[in-house]
């Protein structure tokens, strides 16, 4: 028997065309999943993040990194030459 759940990022993540032009962001913020990441790329940890965005619960920011793995799951690659 297969049991479908839904990914832990649903609820957290929304894309509205009425905020940021519909990037997705995280649930009641204006923070973008692609920021986030940017800011974890500059090396920023998750602690250094919570404490400068006060309205991003630690749950939306793991959201995030969440949405964004299962994204690079489902997406096609194309050939990137060295």
């Amino acid at each position: 028997m297969v049991v479908y759940t839904k990914p832990m990022w649903q609820g957290w993540i929304i894309s509205d065309p009425n905020v940021l032009s519909g990037k997705p962001v995280v649930k009641g913020t204006r923070l973008a999943v692609s920021f986030l990441l940017g800011l974890l790329a500059q090396g920023w940890t998750e602690e250094q993040i919570l404490d400068n965005y006060p309205q991003l619960p630690r749950q939306g920011l793991r959201a995030a990194i969440r949405y964004a793995q299962d994204s690079v799951d489902e997406a096609l690659f194309l050939e990137v030459s060295r």
